[in-house]
């Protein structure tokens, strides 16, 4: 056959093909979630043992943390039988686990629904909480006081509002960070291609921002000292103190107040624009 004719065969069959997607949806009116084929059956787990550590470890699986107004320790997740929710405490320390036996073929699908799985804690100062995830987002309230956090994820989003006495460290890949309404000591957030965005963000000690192409924004938010670094990315915000400011650019506009006293302020990219102002 000629090209032409293998031309011809590939927009009919591209045709076609767009015509029953579109057929589809207008049985099921639009609605991509109808389209998945994994069905999920949401169930509660009361932990009763007590413990003052949290480790949660998941994969696509969504994570929240809400206030438990009954005073009881809750897990309630979303499972199928491809994904089994765990857990135990040991050592003073709640470890939740969500097992996933998907095959590859299993997440060929159109905007498969986000399983949820949601911690319900007692009003309780905690010592530790570490989650690890990889597509799964992060979300956890501002009802709770941490000592440290320790936040690692792949794509997945995260959104912190808690207050922490010591160490705040969260790492990403391409998910995007938003902290608001916290204290902390200390601060530290890396990211690759997600934006991270403060709002509210007190910090005593230093606060250490770095991402690649992802933009970083800080809004009425400081710290003792503040180090930030993008190579791509804009940097921009408002500070609540004078500070010393350090910039180095290569390519981007620099504006920021022309303070003499304070804390040190650096900043650093390569393309990225850098705008602050202090309030």
């Amino acid at each position: 056959m000629s090209k032409q004719i293998w031309l011809i065969i590939a927009s009919v069959l591209l045709t076609l093909g767009l015509a029953v997607f579109i057929g589809v949806m207008s049985v099921n009116d639009w609605d991509f979630e109808k389209l998945t084929t994994t069905q999920y059956e949401r169930n509660v787990y009361s932990v009763n043992e007590s413990f003052d550590k949290i480790d949660i470890d998941v994969e696509i699986i969504d994570v929240y943390f809400k206030l438990a107004e009954d005073g009881i320790c809750k897990i309630e997740c979303d499972e199928s039988e491809e994904m089994k929710c765990s857990y135990t405490v040991k050592d003073n320390t709640l470890v939740i686990s969500v097992q996933e036996k998907n095959k590859w073929y299993d997440f060929i699908q159109f905007v498969p629904k986000s399983p949820k799985m949601t911690l319900y804690l007692p009003m309780n100062e905690y010592t530790a909480l570490a989650v690890e995830s990889e597509t799964g987002d992060i979300n956890v309230s501002r009802d709770f006081t941490f000592s440290n956090i320790e936040i690692d994820s792949t794509t997945a989003d995260v959104e912190f509002s808690a207050k922490v006495s010591e160490t705040i460290d969260i790492e990403t890949t391409t998910g995007d960070v938003t902290i608001k309404n916290i204290t902390a000591n200390q601060l530290n957030v890396v990211t690759t291609t997600g934006d991270v965005e403060l709002y509210n963000v007190i910090v005593e000690k230093k606060m250490d921002i770095e991402t690649t192409t992802g933009d970083v924004e800080i809004k009425d938010s400081d710290a003792e000292e503040i180090a930030i670094e993008t190579t791509t990315g804009d940097v921009s915000g408002t500070l609540l103190s004078d500070k010393v400011f350090i910039t180095d650019t290569t390519t981007g506009d620099v504006d920021v107040p022309k303070t003499t006293t304070g804390g040190k302020c650096e900043i650093t990219t390569t393309t990225g624009d850098i705008e602050i102002d202090i309030e």
